[in-house]
């Protein structure tokens, strides 16, 4: 006869593959909003951004393509966000040539939700050529690097601009890297050079990279994957896709244990039954 036991162990795959499925999807859909710890280098960006006076300059480089949007999409869009709600002149750009268009969407899909003006309010640069070279050339004239925005528009003359002539005007630089050129790149080719704060945010594998970086204070906060995205939107008391994100990986990971614990259950139960039938026979 067939024990329970062993009818469980045997289940199909397929009803597995189906709960794991349904854990990540419904919280993805039904977001419950589990309670996440802030960390102290994710506070240390929100901190600094919502200390800076109204109508200081925040530049944000979106350094990453479509292939780490999981990760660093919600981590742009709660930045702006907060940025936007401080009113803040907001700057943002892009190292990565194969993520302006991406960028260029979020910024103005962002912008649009929080009823500000292009040119006035902030304002898209785009990509130039020259990895780290771009940096140091923002260094020296922002309107040699970027004589027009991404839409073509003079850079010279726009509202959000005024007074700003080089990366020494930008109160405050936040790169999201996906890699190389990025938060790094602006530190050794930015920052030490022109003196302006840091802080920066990347995937969940690149964070302990740059943690020495954080520990030493070249740079002052730093935002890791999508857990840093949904302590950042806790902060700004607007969740949003990484906070359902984050309750769709703790739900799959309960359902994981669970179904290992039960298999481990049901097996030690199966050998304590055939090891008691042994010792009756």
């Amino acid at each position: 006869m067939v024990t329970f036991a062993e009818r469980m162990l045997k289940i199909d795959r397929r009803i597995i593959f189906a709960v794991i499925g349904l854990c990540t999807l419904l919280p993805l859909l039904y977001p419950v909003g589990l309670p996440i710890k802030i960390s102290s280098e994710v506070r240390g960006v929100y901190d600094y951004i919502e200390q800076m006076p109204e109508r200081s300059v925040f530049l944000l480089s979106i350094d990453f393509d479509p292939a780490s949007k999981p990760e660093l999409y919600p981590q742009a869009v709660a930045i702006l966000r907060h940025a936007f709600r401080k009113n803040l002149r907001v700057v943002t750009m892009t190292l990565w040539v194969s993520g302006t268009g991406m960028a260029d969407q979020l910024v103005t899909q962002v912008a649009q939700e929080m009823g500000k003006e292009r040119g006035k309010d902030y304002t898209f640069l785009g990509w130039s050529p020259g990895g780290t070279a771009v940096i140091i050339n923002l260094g020296q004239d922002l309107y040699n690097t970027f004589p027009s925005d991404y839409g073509g528009k003079p850079t010279k003359g726009q509202a959000v601009l005024e007074g700003v002539q080089s990366l020494r005007d930008v109160t405050y630089l936040v790169s999201l890297g996906a890699g190389n050129p990025g938060v790094e790149a602006w530190y050794v080719f930015g920052k030490d050079k022109y003196k302006f704060e840091l802080g920066g945010g990347c995937t969940g594998v690149i964070a302990p990279g740059l943690y020495p970086l954080l520990r030493s204070g070249q740079i002052n906060g730093l935002i890791g994957g999508l857990r840093g995205a949904a302590e950042y939107e806790t902060l700004i008391g607007q969740k949003g896709r990484a906070v359902a994100g984050m309750d769709a990986q703790s739900a799959t990971h309960l359902a994981i244990i669970v179904l290992v614990a039960l298999c481990n259950i049901f097996y030690f139960s199966m050998r304590r039954q055939a090891r008691q039938q042994g010792e009756r026979s």
